[in-house]
């Protein structure tokens, strides 16, 4: 079988019967249509909270094992993925080698469409390679059609090498799904432009990345009730955000938070320790490291310490 026939039998291939006529329709009708077909999207991804969840138990030990989280694609899946990986060291304060976007063509791919990159299987194996990828890793191959070449490489390299493997991908029975350990497919049905995977299938996937890398993120202990407690307070809006978050979960005055805050460097999750245990910045720390850097358990293990 060609791979042109191959393609046609893939369901983000087939034509849309409820977008038929799609040029003629009034732009209110086309806005519609495509509201309508988005509400599909989110039940999709409801369909695959099981393997989501697998998937973010594997990030999670991966990670704490000391490795690596890889989104591995080409052109929009591509993209995708490195927007989730590079929103994790502003957002959870991760080094940027924590989470990694990796796509077809390079870096540049981001901005100028090098879509030929994804026909190498060698190229996904040989990206994996570059980052000397370890068993300690894990690798997410995102492709809505299921069968990107680039993907698949970095997904067999995956196993080679003993790292986690995760497929996502919009279609049912997928080439990275037969390769990966866990496959999660969206089944989000054609696209009301035929084809254009940038539309729901891109939808459905960066719905995935976000749960996976947030609710990873959570596990890590990066999040306190629905705070995100590690932000890097890199710029003026993200500093006034770590001022409401510390006066969220200690109730101090702002004089109280801007001095823990600089004398915690701008760490949010140290400066509420700080405040909430009346501990020095070194026993602060300390603390931290006790609770694997976890706030809740660095404060109720001082408040368990106050009432014995």
């Amino acid at each position: 079988m060609s791979m042109e026939q191959n393609l046609s039998c893939l369901l983000t291939e087939q034509r849309n019967t409820a977008s038929a006529g799609l040029d003629l329709k009034k732009t209110k009708e086309i806005l519609t249509l495509m509201n309508e077909e988005d509400q599909k999207v989110s039940r999709a991804v409801h369909d695959c909270l099981d393997e989501i969840e697998k998937t973010v138990d594997l990030a999670v030990d991966a990670i704490q094992r000391g490795g690596r989280l890889f989104y591995v694609g080409a052109g929009t899946s591509g993209r995708i993925g490195v927007l989730d990986a590079v929103e994790c060291p502003p957002t959870f304060r991760t080094p940027p080698e924590m989470v990694q976007g990796i796509i077809a063509g390079g870096n540049s791919a981001m901005f100028c469409a090098k879509e030929g990159a994804e026909d190498s299987v060698e190229g996904g194996a040989r990206a994996m390679e570059d980052v000397k990828l370890s068993k300690r890793d894990i690798v997410i191959g995102i492709a809505a059609s299921g069968r990107t070449p680039f993907v698949i490489g970095a997904l067999q390299f995956a196993n080679k090498v003993g790292a986690a493997s995760v497929a996502l991908s919009c279609n049912p029975s997928s080439e990275i799904g037969s390769v990966a350990k866990i496959s999660i497919e969206t089944i989000v049905g054609p696209e009301i432009l035929t084809g254009s995977t940038r539309l729901k299938s891109a939808t459905a996937h960066k719905m995935v990345c976000n749960m996976i890398s947030t609710t990873v993120m959570i596990k890590l202990g990066k999040v306190y009730e629905n705070l995100m407690v590690d932000l890097h307070a890199s710029n003026y809006k993200l500093y006034e955000r770590a001022k409401r978050i510390v006066h969220e979960v200690t109730n101090a005055k702002e004089d109280v938070i801007v001095e823990a805050l600089e004398k915690a460097e701008h760490d949010v999750k140290l400066a509420i320790v700080l405040i909430e245990t009346g501990a020095s910045v070194e026993q602060a720390k300390e603390r931290l490291a006790n609770a694997n850097g976890a706030v809740r358990q660095a404060i109720t293990s001082t408040k368990n310490e106050r009432s014995s």
